[in-house]
């Protein structure tokens, strides 16, 4: 049976532990020798952070569903999110995964791809096409670029791949629970922004294109509406990393392809020959003037 170490720095700056095992079907995990003190030191910075920040213990959190059959990295995955402050609640498999997620009751979902029972990949598949529009976040041992693009094709917002620092992990969750409906309570924004028959609304989040109103998840919506505002203005890969995942690392601008190719779907009566959404070749994307 083929063996994943996982080996967690006892201390790191920023307390931060990288997870340095792959994750592969029949799988068991051997843990460092310092994984015990590492984790009583998280516990003890997550009591002083709680202490110290009110907002830690309020009830208003974040709900995070993790999906990870792996419970130490569940479990490392859920101390961390807990303090953004989160919410969160684990399962083991993917058809548990599916049922809890449908509930629609999460601000996130963090899914590993190889899972029993029902693919990680099948599972946001299935989320999207019942119209769950909670942020995914999958979390994978396949890293190479079509099974980045295969994930972000199949409606993940963003794909990390393991072995992954627990710190890039956490940010990129907050990262999406920002652009989410927890993070985005109706306040005083900009006014309605119309595009031809496109109509996009910021504070309400909506966007409809004549009298059908499109089902956005917050990535595609914030990716849309970067555009839409500066109709005209081509934006490189870089530029739209930055504004919309906060993250300018050229690794992941296959988000931006993927996320564009599924907003022509939803948006574009021909997506082969876009109207809206218009590629600028060696460059980037901009949205019709």
């Amino acid at each position: 049976m083929p063996m994943c170490n996982v080996r967690k720095a006892d201390r790191l700056s920023g307390g931060t532990w990288p997870v340095d095992g792959r994750h592969n079907e029949g799988e068991t995990m051997t843990l460092g020798p310092g994984e015990a003190a590492a984790r009583q030191a998280a516990s003890r910075r997550s009591t002083l952070s709680s202490e110290r920040h009110p907002a830690a213990r309020r009830t208003d959190r974040a709900r995070v569903l993790v999906v990870e059959d792996d419970e130490d990295i569940a479990q490392l995955i859920k101390l961390h999110l807990e303090d953004l402050p989160g919410k969160v609640t684990t399962v083991s498999d993917g058809e548990a995964g599916l049922s809890e997620a449908l509930t629609g009751a999460y601000d996130l979902v963090v899914l590993d791809v190889r899972l029993p029972g029902r693919s990680g990949l099948d599972v946001c598949q299935t989320l999207r096409a019942q119209g769950v529009l909670s942020p995914i976040l999958v979390v994978s041992a396949r890293s190479a670029d079509v099974d980045r693009i295969v994930g972000l094709e199949l409606g993940a917002d963003d794909y990390l791949t393991k072995p992954f620092n627990v710190a890039e992990l956490v940010a990129r969750a907050r990262a999406l629970l920002r652009r989410s409906a927890y993070a985005q309570r109706a306040t005083p924004g900009p006014a309605v922004l119309r595009v031809s028959d496109v109509v996009i609304d910021p504070v309400q989040r909506k966007v409809s294109v004549g009298a059908k109103e499109i089902e956005l998840t917050s990535t595609e919506f914030d990716l849309l509406f970067l555009l839409a505002r500066s109709r005209g203005r081509v934006f490189t890969r870089a530029q739209i990393l930055e504004a919309v995942w906060k993250s300018p690392h050229e690794q992941y601008e296959h988000n931006v392809n993927c996320h564009i190719n599924r907003l022509r779907l939803k948006l574009e009566g021909n997506p082969r020959s876009p109207r809206y959404l218009l590629t600028v070749w060696g460059v980037g994307y901009k949205f019709a003037a």
